[in-house]
């Protein structure tokens, strides 16, 4: 096999973020840009010769041109075998999946998440480690560092590309390409953890489900583990073929943009069950008859039954949570008599939990759920657990939220996202909530008085590391607070969210609607940051 080592010129925009580094198409599609970033990986992963690696993404637009270039690439730098999805599809928790069984040194993931696709859309890549889980920081920094100093690159000298298409393996050079079905490992885990005969069970009485696949990666996994291992009928998943625009729609879960399905349970003759999954497959999003879960809500309920689902009967470790995540998970691991850790936003911090044994079950408010099943959020995950629970207690989805609120409360929690905003406003936002800490700090607005202030900052309790910055909280005496995050999940302008908490012990004496409940806390909000004068935004973008 001939090897070239190319010369190239480094990038300096090339920092990797939580979910890897995420660009426009046309910036990878730029010569050598894509190989500068994968070579950085590969120079700073130490890759014994023969090494194994799992290769695939979620099918949005130059996937199957990338994985070329990567299959040419890791053939060069002496990887012995890859393996790689189907049509170069993967989703991301079956590429963790998939690492785990077969072991190999870790994977490479094509995604930009939830993130739109399409010629003018987003493209993404990062590294898992050989846990299945997304690269800790050390790792992503050294990336990073690499890929500012980087020189040449080396790719195999070959002009043949592999076929994609057919299960089986062939030859790139001295490497062996294995093409694997992307659906049934991942099927084969998930039927071992759930109570398959439960929910078929649930399905043949008249039970009626609608899955949204949004035209990406889950669509595969969706069919043949609802229809066909469980029997549902085949119109309970929609937009299943995955398409590299996702079909000119955002592949985010959230009752924006997940419209289609929303309509769906909020209309007449409702089925009873609806959920739907993003870009790669690690969201969810749960919907009852007429009836919303937050994820911070179902992360808690989740926990707190989780002794009904055959996998999880034995307990719970521990469970895990973003710091911007209701608190409402903490008061089902108090009953539990289990530890909840508060983390940074970034699964790859729920993965030394995991890795210890400390955490069973992790969430985000951002409509991302797992556990120790492998080291990514999963989405079928999720909505196979919420199926579990309904087949066995044998409630609609509004009726276990209600008996949850009536046993713990109700964390009343709702998040505003603001897209797209100019960053020098949305830093300057940030800005300002620092320099008035000091004037915060037991200051009073109507109702609510500052208990604290601060930026949260994490000690790591397995590996001592420190992780600052995390997002602005503002405390009150009475236990709501709200918090202010820049998010580092897209790729023009900046994101800002508004985090907003408040606790109810009595939900007979409380608002149902979250907004309305929480009118004063979001007033006080944007009187705090001044975001609608610094921003020109009147309102956000997403509620949820």
């Amino acid at each position: 096999m001939q090897v070239r080592s190319v010369s190239t010129t480094p990038f300096s925009d090339q920092k990797p973020g939580t979910s890897g580094l995420r660009k426009r198409v046309g910036i990878f599609c730029q010569p050598h840009y894509l190989e500068n970033f994968v070579q950085s990986i590969f120079d700073s992963i130490a890759v014994p010769q023969n090494a194994k690696l799992v290769l695939g993404g979620d099918g949005r637009y130059y996937n199957r041109e990338a994985i070329q270039i990567i299959l040419k690439m890791a053939a060069a730098n002496g990887f012995g075998r890859v393996l790689v999805g189907r049509g170069g599809i993967l989703s991301t928790p079956a590429a963790s999946c998939v690492i785990r069984k077969y072991r190999t040194y870790g994977g490479i993931i094509l995604s930009a998440s939830h993130n739109p696709g399409g010629p003018d859309g987003d493209f993404g890549i990062k590294y898992n480690t050989a846990n299945g889980g997304p690269a800790p920081e050390k790792i992503t920094e050294a990336i990073y560092a690499a890929s500012k100093t980087i020189s040449q690159y080396r790719i195999a000298d070959i002009a043949q590309e592999i076929s994609l298409d057919k299960i089986g393996d062939s030859k790139l050079g001295d490497m062996t390409v294995s093409v694997i079905d992307p659906v049934g490992d991942y099927a084969e885990l998930m039927e071992s953890l759930f109570d398959f005969a439960a929910i078929r069970a649930l399905l043949s009485n008249g039970f009626r489900i609608k899955f949204d696949a949004m035209h990406a990666v889950t669509g595969p996994y969706a069919r043949e583990i609802f229809i066909n291992r469980l029997g549902a009928s085949p119109d309970s998943v929609i937009n299943a073929e995955p398409l590299p625009d996702f079909g000119g729609g955002h592949p985010d879960p959230n009752l924006t943009y997940a419209h289609e399905l929303v309509e769906v349970l909020y209309g007449d003759n409702a089925p009873d069950f609806g959920a739907a999954s993003d870009g790669d497959g690690d969201r969810n999003m749960i919907l009852g008859r007429h009836f919303f879960v937050t994820p911070s809500d179902s992360l808690a309920i989740i926990a707190a039954n989780a002794h009904l689902v055959p996998g999880y009967k034995l307990g719970l470790a521990g469970i895990a949570r973003s710091m911007p995540t209701s608190a409402a998970a903490d008061r089902v691991a108090v009953a539990l008599n289990i530890p909840c850790y508060e983390t940074p936003t970034g699964w790859k911090f729920f993965g030394n939990l995991m890795d210890a044994g400390k955490v069973t079950l992790c969430g985000e408010e951002s409509f991302g759920t797992g556990s120790d099943h492998v080291r990514e959020k999963d989405g079928l995950w999720a909505v196979l657990f919420w199926l579990n629970i309904l087949a066995v207690s044998k409630q609609p989805v509004e009726g276990i939220v209600r008996e949850h609120w009536a046993r713990f409360g109700r964390n009343v929690y709702s998040r505003h996202d603001y897209e797209g905003i100019p960053i020098d406003a949305a830093n300057g936002v940030m800005k300002l909530l620092h320099d008035r800490f000091g004037d915060l700090l037991e200051a009073h607005f109507g109702n609510y008085k500052v208990l604290f202030c601060d930026d949260f900052s994490y000690t790591d309790p397995v590996d001592g590391s420190i992780s600052t910055g995390q997002g602005v909280r503002i405390g009150f005496t009475d236990g709501s607070r709200i918090v202010f995050r820049l998010s580092g999940t897209g790729t023009e302008g900046a994101t800002l969210r508004i985090y907003l908490e408040s606790f109810e012990p009595d939900i007979a004496q409380h608002h149902l609607d979250a907004q309305e409940a929480l009118a004063e806390l979001i007033s006080i909000a944007l009187e705090i940051s001044e975001l609608r004068e610094r921003t020109g935004r009147a309102c956000p973008t997403v509620i949820t």
